[in-house]
């Protein structure tokens, strides 16, 4: 019974040791971006940063939206990067309405999924 207890006891241990570990990576956050023009279209530069652990908890993605709502792009990161933080990318050709001078980016983890933050860019011709 003993012996059991002290298995069962080490196992709890190594449970919420692993489960301590994807806490505290958390949600991802846009810590800056930028937009320029490019011809009729835009560039975005987004720099994230996020505590990833590898594949199986990274950040993932981030998109560009209108401020009603309206999906313009997004750019799949495609890999986590565990020993460059903060990172940025960047994504162009993205299209812009007219009459939209200002955006709204969000960012997404594999975990968490998409974090509440919105980062809010105002759109200089």
């Amino acid at each position: 019974m003993q012996e059991s207890l002290k298995r069962l006891s080490c196992a709890a241990l190594v449970l919420a040791s692993l489960m301590a570990g994807n806490a505290v990576a958390g949600d991802v956050k846009i810590v800056g971006a930028e937009a320029r023009a490019s011809g009729d279209s835009w560039t975005f530069s987004v720099t994230l940063e996020h505590d990833d652990t590898g594949w199986d908890h990274y950040a993932d993605l981030w998109q560009v939206f209108t401020p009603d709502g309206d999906l313009l792009g997004e750019r799949v990161l495609h890999h986590p990067h565990v020993d460059e933080q903060p990172f940025t990318r960047s994504l162009s050709g993205v299209k812009v309405p007219e009459g939209i001078n200002e955006v709204v980016i969000k960012a997404r983890d594999s975990v968490h999924g998409v974090s509440a933050q919105e980062f809010r860019i105002t759109l200089k011709q």
